[in-house]
Protein backbone atom coordinates (compact mmCIF):
# COMPACT_ATOMS: atom_id res chain seq x y z
CA UNK A 1 0.00 0.00 0.00
CA UNK A 2 1.48 3.30 -1.00
CA UNK A 3 0.38 6.92 -1.02
CA UNK A 4 0.79 8.53 -4.45
CA UNK A 5 0.99 12.24 -5.14
CA UNK A 6 -0.47 14.11 -6.80
CA UNK A 7 -4.00 12.80 -6.43
CA UNK A 8 -5.24 11.47 -9.77
CA UNK A 9 -7.92 13.34 -11.67
CA UNK A 10 -10.32 10.54 -10.69
CA UNK A 11 -9.52 10.96 -6.99
CA UNK A 12 -7.09 8.06 -6.51
CA UNK A 13 -4.42 8.63 -3.85
CA UNK A 14 -3.17 5.11 -3.10
CA UNK A 15 -1.84 2.13 -4.99
CA UNK A 16 -2.37 -1.36 -3.62
CA UNK A 17 0.29 -3.68 -5.01
CA UNK A 18 0.88 -7.43 -4.70
CA UNK A 19 4.17 -8.96 -5.85
CA UNK A 20 4.91 -12.64 -6.42
CA UNK A 21 8.33 -13.27 -4.91
CA UNK A 22 9.29 -15.99 -7.42
CA UNK A 23 8.20 -14.51 -10.76
CA UNK A 24 8.24 -10.82 -9.72
CA UNK A 25 4.77 -10.53 -11.33
CA UNK A 26 2.79 -7.63 -9.90
CA UNK A 27 -0.90 -6.85 -9.63
CA UNK A 28 -1.95 -3.32 -8.66
CA UNK A 29 -5.12 -1.40 -7.92
CA UNK A 30 -5.47 2.39 -7.71
CA UNK A 31 -7.55 3.37 -4.68
CA UNK A 32 -9.43 6.46 -3.61
CA UNK A 33 -9.58 5.24 -0.02
CA UNK A 34 -8.36 2.34 2.10
CA UNK A 35 -11.10 -0.05 3.19
CA UNK A 36 -10.76 -3.54 4.63
CA UNK A 37 -13.30 -4.90 2.13
CA UNK A 38 -11.19 -3.68 -0.78
CA UNK A 39 -8.06 -5.36 0.58
CA UNK A 40 -9.73 -8.74 1.06
CA UNK A 41 -11.53 -8.57 -2.30
CA UNK A 42 -8.29 -7.62 -4.09
CA UNK A 43 -6.49 -10.69 -2.73
CA UNK A 44 -9.43 -12.99 -3.44
CA UNK A 45 -10.17 -11.76 -6.99
CA UNK A 46 -6.77 -10.60 -8.28
CA UNK A 47 -4.58 -13.25 -6.66
CA UNK A 48 -6.45 -16.38 -5.59
CA UNK A 49 -9.14 -16.61 -8.28
CA UNK A 50 -6.85 -15.42 -11.07
CA UNK A 51 -3.68 -17.40 -10.31
CA UNK A 52 -3.78 -19.75 -7.32
CA UNK A 53 -3.89 -19.87 -3.55
CA UNK A 54 -0.56 -18.73 -2.13
CA UNK A 55 1.07 -20.61 0.73
CA UNK A 56 1.36 -17.30 2.52
CA UNK A 57 1.23 -13.58 1.94
CA UNK A 58 3.36 -10.87 3.48
CA UNK A 59 1.51 -7.63 4.12
CA UNK A 60 2.69 -4.29 5.39
CA UNK A 61 1.44 -2.69 8.58
CA UNK A 62 -1.71 -1.23 7.03
CA UNK A 63 -4.52 -1.91 9.54
CA UNK A 64 -6.95 -2.84 6.78
CA UNK A 65 -4.99 -6.07 6.25
CA UNK A 66 -5.52 -7.22 9.83
CA UNK A 67 -9.24 -7.80 10.07
CA UNK A 68 -11.70 -10.60 10.74
CA UNK A 69 -12.47 -10.59 7.00
CA UNK A 70 -8.81 -11.29 6.20
CA UNK A 71 -8.64 -14.00 8.88
CA UNK A 72 -11.73 -15.58 7.31
CA UNK A 73 -10.17 -15.45 3.82
CA UNK A 74 -6.96 -17.05 5.12
CA UNK A 75 -8.97 -19.82 6.80
CA UNK A 76 -11.25 -20.35 3.79
CA UNK A 77 -8.33 -20.84 1.39
CA UNK A 78 -5.82 -22.28 3.92
CA UNK A 79 -2.97 -19.80 3.60
CA UNK A 80 -1.09 -17.78 6.19
CA UNK A 81 -0.61 -14.05 6.51
CA UNK A 82 2.68 -12.63 7.77
CA UNK A 83 3.41 -9.07 8.77
CA UNK A 84 6.44 -7.28 7.36
CA UNK A 85 7.77 -5.65 10.46
CA UNK A 86 8.67 -2.01 10.17
CA UNK A 87 11.80 -2.96 12.10
CA UNK A 88 12.81 -5.54 9.46
CA UNK A 89 12.64 -3.70 6.14
CA UNK A 90 14.39 -6.48 4.21
CA UNK A 91 11.37 -8.74 4.73
CA UNK A 92 9.35 -6.56 2.37
CA UNK A 93 12.20 -5.21 0.23
CA UNK A 94 10.79 -6.63 -3.02
CA UNK A 95 7.55 -4.70 -2.55
CA UNK A 96 9.43 -1.52 -1.67
CA UNK A 97 11.67 -1.93 -4.73
CA UNK A 98 8.63 -2.38 -6.96
CA UNK A 99 6.94 0.70 -5.50
CA UNK A 100 10.01 2.75 -6.43
CA UNK A 101 10.14 1.19 -9.91
CA UNK A 102 6.43 1.83 -10.50
CA UNK A 103 6.81 5.48 -9.54
CA UNK A 104 9.73 5.81 -11.98
CA UNK A 105 7.77 4.11 -14.77
CA UNK A 106 4.73 6.28 -14.16
CA UNK A 107 6.88 9.41 -14.39
CA UNK A 108 7.78 8.34 -17.93
CA UNK A 109 4.22 7.76 -19.16
CA UNK A 110 2.06 10.34 -17.39
CA UNK A 111 1.20 13.78 -18.74
CA UNK A 112 2.90 16.93 -17.52
CA UNK A 113 0.18 17.50 -14.93
CA UNK A 114 0.81 13.98 -13.55
CA UNK A 115 -2.85 13.57 -12.64
CA UNK A 116 -3.59 10.82 -15.19
CA UNK A 117 -1.42 8.20 -13.48
CA UNK A 118 -4.45 5.98 -12.75
CA UNK A 119 -5.01 5.69 -16.53
CA UNK A 120 -1.36 4.91 -17.24
CA UNK A 121 -0.81 2.12 -14.72
CA UNK A 122 -1.50 -0.52 -17.38
CA UNK A 123 1.32 0.83 -19.57
CA UNK A 124 3.71 0.98 -16.63
CA UNK A 125 2.82 -2.59 -15.62
CA UNK A 126 3.30 -3.84 -19.17
CA UNK A 127 6.78 -2.32 -19.23
CA UNK A 128 7.64 -3.88 -15.87
CA UNK A 129 6.16 -7.30 -16.64
CA UNK A 130 8.02 -7.57 -19.96
CA UNK A 131 11.40 -6.38 -18.67
CA UNK A 132 14.14 -8.91 -18.01
CA UNK A 133 14.77 -9.30 -14.27
CA UNK A 134 18.33 -10.03 -13.20
CA UNK A 135 17.24 -12.08 -10.18
CA UNK A 136 15.20 -14.54 -12.27
CA UNK A 137 17.05 -14.22 -15.60
CA UNK A 138 13.61 -13.91 -17.22
CA UNK A 139 10.68 -11.55 -17.55
CA UNK A 140 7.79 -11.80 -15.09
CA UNK A 141 5.52 -12.31 -18.11
CA UNK A 142 7.45 -15.37 -19.32
CA UNK A 143 7.49 -16.93 -15.86
CA UNK A 144 3.73 -16.55 -15.46
CA UNK A 145 2.64 -17.49 -19.00
CA UNK A 146 5.49 -19.74 -20.14
CA UNK A 147 6.21 -17.67 -23.28
CA UNK A 148 7.62 -14.24 -24.00
CA UNK A 149 5.14 -11.45 -24.64
CA UNK A 150 4.38 -10.47 -28.22
CA UNK A 151 4.94 -6.75 -28.50
CA UNK A 152 2.56 -4.69 -30.65
CA UNK A 153 5.32 -3.87 -33.17
CA UNK A 154 6.09 -7.55 -33.63
CA UNK A 155 2.48 -8.37 -34.46
CA UNK A 156 2.04 -5.82 -37.26
CA UNK A 157 1.79 -7.29 -40.74
CA UNK A 158 4.49 -5.82 -43.04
Amino acid sequence: MGLITPQSSAGHIYILAATNYFSKWVEVLPLKEVKKEIMVDFIRVNIILRYDVPLYIITDNERSFYTKSMDKLCAQFSFKQHNSSMYNATMNSLAEAFNKTLCNLLKKVVSKLKRDWHEKIGEALWAYRTTHQTATQATPYSLVYGVEAVFPLKSEIP
